[in-house]
């Protein structure tokens, strides 16, 4: 009897010493494996497909190295309880919607985001909150640093409804910190290019959704009588799709059709020398602005934009061309008289150019904008024909440009 107690008492005494070292060992694992866990690769984690689905979790771990995967763990999941979302996503889920963006046809369309902006945002903060105002117009300059100060009056003309965009063909950025409304500003640098150029890499319709008008205008323009919201609110009062302020008697003048008159507000058409003007309705009597200093509603420039050709940068014979981008071009395309800048005809960009074969560096550029208005005429003229003839078409008279 004595025995079976004394044995019975053994074996717990046995039981209860591997229970205590068994929890030891447990602790001691357990607390390595506490300590390792926080830097321990999120990529080397077994996670289920519902918490963390389609995520190049690689990707997140070089990016936001500094955040532990218990951390990353934490907001994920903070992020489902706040939202009430179920991130399960089927394994045979198939997206093809045809009516999103060309590229875009397998995102569902609620995600898909067309357009942009230029609104400079915050790298703190509500997102909601990063904008105390959302400029309505752009304004863009072509500039190289020579001409900061006729710039620094210029852009003093342009309320904060007007977002400021510089393309320096100088390389020169940093030096234009000495202004105060630089820091506002966006700046593209890319040596000698030149506006058309600019325009056709970086002001994109898509970029420029939020803008009802945009200005794209040359470095040498003189804005001592102008404003530019009393301009804003003519070009609406006369329904001007394509405009440009008039040019005072002081300018360097081209054309009768951009010469500023001072008996009337805007001005659709003009009386040119004899025979320059087979059309009253056509350029350069009428539909016509000059690319120096042209201003585009939203819908206009989307049309100017793809007709801007790549290898064509100075632009020469846009000016004839931009009237096919609005209907009645004669009735929306004007000048306003009441507002006005003097073209200064400072050949900068001239000077850009490279003088080689016994020609200075301003005549190599001159003859390259004449060859590329002959070269534009020549690919408008071929275009036309090619649709006509496509598209079975007898015009009774030709007025392409």
């Amino acid at each position: 009897m004595g025995r079976n107690i004394h044995s019975g008492m053994g074996r717990r005494s046995n039981e209860t010493m591997r229970l205590t070292v068994t929890t030891f060992i447990s602790v001691v694992i357990g607390f390595f494996l506490g300590v390792s866990f926080p830097t321990m690769p999120i990529t080397k984690m077994n996670l289920p497909s519902t918490l963390l689905p389609s995520i190049d979790l690689g990707y997140i771990e070089d990016k936001y190295s500094g955040l532990s995967s218990q951390a990353f763990l934490h907001i994920w999941n903070s992020l489902r309880r706040n939202k009430g979302i179920s991130f399960h996503e089927p394994e045979d889920a198939k997206i093809w919607v045809p009516t999103n963006p060309r590229g875009a046809e397998r995102l569902p369309p609620d995600i898909v985001t067309p357009e942009s902006d230029l609104y400079l945002r915050r790298l703190y903060g509500k997102p909601s909150e990063d904008l105390i105002i959302k400029p309505r117009y752009l304004v863009t300059f072509t500039v190289g640093y020579e001409q900061r100060d006729n710039i620094d009056k210029a852009v003093k003309k342009f309320s904060e409804n007007f977002s400021i965009l510089l393309f320096h063909y100088d390389g020169r950025t940093s030096e234009w910190n000495e202004f105060e409304w630089s820091n506002r500003a966006i700046h593209v640098s890319v040596l000698k290019q030149t506006k058309w150029w600019y325009a056709k890499r970086f002001l994109h319709p898509d970029i420029l959704a939020p803008y009802d008008y945009i200005f794209i205008w040359d470095e040498d323009l003189g804005l001592e009588d102008f404003d530019a919201e009393r301009y804003i609110s003519l070009v609406r009062k006369h329904g001007l799709e394509i405009s440009q302020p008039g040019l005072s008697a002081d300018s360097g003048l081209t054309w009768q059709m951009t010469r500023k008159r001072d008996d009337t507000e805007v001005h659709k058409d003009a009386e040119e020398r004899d025979g320059w003007c087979s059309d009253p309705h056509l350029p350069p009597c009428a539909a016509f602005v000059e690319i120096m200093a042209p201003v585009f509603s939203r819908n206009a420039w989307r049309c100017v934009w793809h007709m801007i050709q790549n290898d064509l940068v100075h632009g020469w014979g846009l000016d004839f061309a931009l009237r096919r981008c609005v209907e009645p071009a004669h009735e929306k395309i004007g000048v306003v008289d009441a507002q006005w800048v003097v073209h200064q005809t400072v050949p900068s960009l001239g000077n850009q150019g490279k003088a080689e074969n016994g020609k200075a560096a301003w005549e190599g550029v001159r003859e390259r904008c004449n060859n590329e208005w002959a070269t534009f005429q020549t690919r408008m003229t071929l275009a036309d024909q090619v649709y006509i003839k496509e598209n079975g078409i007898h015009p009774i008279n030709s007025t392409s440009s």
